[in-house]
C-alpha cells in the first residue's frame, strides 16, 4: 500500500475525576497520512499532543472519535476500534515504535533485548543476534556491554539499545518518539542514516524530534500539531 498509515477525524480528551469530571480535550479533528518511504514529523510547542499522537496510534491511548487505519498484511484495520489481539499482533508484524525510554524485562542481556523482536516473529536465535550485534555496532555501543543488563548503562546507551531494538525489524510503519533526546551528535547522525535508510526500504515513519538539526535532516515534512489543537477545556 502506498499509504500504509492514515488518521482521519481523530480526537481524544482526558476527563479529570479528580477535578469534578472536567475534560480536558487534547486533539480534535486530526486527519494526516503517511506514505510509504516518508517520514512525517509531528511539529509544535511542547504539551500540544505530539505524544498523545504517537500513543493513540501505536494503541496506548483509546480514542474518543475517528479512524487510525493501517495497511496490515494486505487488508485494512482500524486502531481506533480494534480488539486487544488484533493490535498485538499489528504491533508484532506491521507497527514498529521506539520511545523515549527503554523498558525491558530485569537482567536479560542488551544483545537479547535487541534481538527479542525477530524472535517473537519466529527468526532463528542466531540470526536475531547476529542483527542485533550488527545494530549495536552500527550506534557505537561497546561489545563489552552487550552481555550485560540496560538496567546499569547510562541514558544514551540505554536509549541506543532502545533504537537498536526498534529498527531491528521490517515493520512497514515505524513510529518514534523523541529517539535521539539522550544521544551525543555523533550518535544523532547515525540515526538520522538509520531513517533513510528505512525511508529507502519503503518504510512510513512519523517521529518527534526536538532537535531542530536532527528534525530538518530527517522529515519530508512537518505536520503542525498546534492546528489540531482544542481552544479550552470543556466541562462533563
Amino acid at each position: 500500500m502506498a499509504t500504509p498509515l492514515v488518521v482521519s477525524e481523530v480526537a481524544k480528551s482526558f476527563i479529570m475525576h479528580l477535578r469534578d469530571g472536567i475534560k480536558l480535550p487534547v486533539v480534535s479533528d486530526v486527519s494526516f497520512s503517511v506514505a510509504s518511504g516518508e517520514c512525517v514529523v509531528l511539529g509544535g510547542p511542547s504539551g500540544i499532543g505530539k505524544s498523545s499522537l504517537l500513543k493513540m496510534i501505536y494503541g496506548n491511548y483509546a480514542v474518543d472519535t475517528g479512524q487510525i487505519l493501517i495497511d496490515h498484511k494486505g487488508r485494512i484495520v482500524d486502531l481506533a476500534t480494534a480488539d486487544p489481539r488484533t493490535i498485538l499482533d499489528v504491533r508484532r508484524q506491521t507497527l514498529g515504535y521506539v520511545s523515549q525510554f527503554l523498558r525491558t524485562v530485569p537482567r536479560v542481556a542488551a544483545l537479547d533485548v535487541v534481538a527479542e523482536p525477530l524472535l517473537a516473529r519466529g527468526e532463528a536465535a542466531a540470526s536475531a543476534r547476529q542483527k542485533a550485534a550488527a545494530l549495536l555496532e552500527k550506534l557505537n555501543l561497546p561489545e563489552a556491554l552487550w552481555q550485560l543488563p540496560p538496567a546499569t548503562f547510562s541514558g544514551g546507551e540505554q536509549q541506543r539499545v532502545n533504537i537498536a531494538r526498534g529498527f531491528i525489524t521490517d515493520h512497514t510503519i515505524l513510529l518514534l518518539d523523541e529517539p535521539t533526546a539522550s544521544l551525543d551528535a555523533k550518535n544523532r547522525a547515525v540515526v538520522v542514516g538509520m531513517i533513510e535508510e528505512k525511508k529507502k526500504a519503503g518504510v512510513a515513519l512519523l517521529g518527534i524530534f526536538h532537535d531542530e538539526e536532527v528534525r530538518e535532516a530527517a522529515a519530508d515534512r512537518i505536520l503542525d500539531v498546534q492546528q489540531f489543537s482544542p481552544r479550552k477545556a470543556i466541562a462533563a
